[in-house]
């Protein structure tokens, strides 16, 4: 099974790349099927690749339910 993950951007690079931060461990992932994407956006990752923005509400209701079920496992 595969989960595409929302992560939060931190910074953008001149090369088509960002970093994002998920759960304090930064991550390079290509944006290169996403546009317009800012500093503080969130972004599905998957596989490296960001395939698309997420408003911050879903994003943090989203986190929370791995959450969750991380605890439950």
């Amino acid at each position: 099974m595969c989960l595409a993950i929302p992560a939060k951007v931190i910074r953008l690079r001149e090369d088509g790349l960002a970093d994002i931060e998920l759960e304090g461990v930064v991550k390079e992932v290509s944006l290169e099927l996403v546009e317009d994407v800012v500093v503080g956006d969130f972004v599905i990752v998957h596989v490296g690749y960001a395939l698309s923005k997420l408003d911050a509400d879903e994003a943090e209701r989203t986190l929370a339910l791995f959450a969750e079920m991380g605890e439950m496992a």
